[in-house]
């Protein structure tokens, strides 16, 4: 798939900024990730060239790809693979219905310029995709799965976390597309909850709730909070018994999911 990068004569488009995978054993141990097994019905994101598509396809699975890049997506459809269905789509304003009803598996090799928005539209819709296996940009997905306390955490930590256990499975080195980012890449796999792994009192608020306490990282809750929720922000954290003077990224799961309760109290 595309990834960062300047379309060249070799059929890259500038405004898309694509750098494709090359590397075989990089698409190998994808598929190997995802678990894909005979039968299984996978969405692909970006096929790109088809050298993910392909190991999918060899391993037994229903493909359902999705290209933006209207040359790309006709040079897979020309190529009349069986297992193999192509829509040539922006997957941010694609219609999902037309995947079907089923649970379906999600690997793709994700751009890094909308990869975070793909993932978030992905965990949207927990009954629909139940394991996500995708590449990004390395430092994106350790933010994807880093924990509490560490340089990493961060809000894509914690509204991944809600939905989804996270594991990094594969770095992938520059040099295995063609031509190589100036960023290394990692694969991640998100084992996706059907319902929110902790009970929070509203979703949207949840978000809210967290965006506000990283928004200015390093600060003190207290002090970031208060920017959101102005002087109610005292009385929310002394009710859920969390020291304001801690900062967000020392926050579990659990204790936004109080301070959401806190939040949704005011209204």
């Amino acid at each position: 798939m595309a990834q960062g990068g300047e379309r060249s004569g070799a059929g890259r488009r500038r405004a898309l900024g694509q750098n494709f995978l090359i590397d075989q054993d990089v698409a190998f141990r994808t598929v190997q990730a995802a678990e894909v097994v005979e039968g299984s019905r996978v969405l692909e994101i970006g096929p790109g060239h088809g050298v993910l598509t392909r190991p999918l396809l060899a391993a037994g699975a229903q493909v359902f790809a999705v290209e933006i890049d209207e040359r790309l997506a006709a040079s897979l459809i020309e190529k009349d693979l069986s297992g193999l269905t192509v829509a040539r789509a922006d997957f941010l304003r694609f219609d999902l219905d037309r995947l079907g009803a089923e649970p379906m598996l999600v690997v793709a090799n994700l751009p890094y310029s909308t990869g975070t928005a793909i993932l978030e539209r992905l965990l949207a819709f927990p009954e629909r995709f139940p394991r996500i296996v995708v590449m990004l940009q390395k430092e994106v997905a350790q933010r994807v799965a880093a924990q509490p306390g560490s340089r990493s955490y961060g809000s894509l930590s914690v509204l991944t976390a809600l939905w989804a256990e996270a594991t990094v499975v594969l770095d992938v080195p520059p040099a295995s597309f063609r031509p190589p980012p100036k960023v290394d890449s990692a694969v991640v796999r998100l084992d996706v909850k059907p319902t929110p792994r902790i009970p929070v009192a509203d979703d949207d608020a949840f978000r809210r709730v967290v965006r506000a306490a990283f928004a200015q990282k390093r600060k003190m809750l207290r002090n970031t909070l208060r920017v959101a929720f102005g002087d109610e922000a005292p009385g929310v954290l002394e009710r859920t018994g969390i020291d304001g003077r801690r900062r967000a990224e020392t926050l579990t799961l659990d204790e936004f999911a109080r301070l959401t309760s806190e939040v949704v109290g005011l209204a």
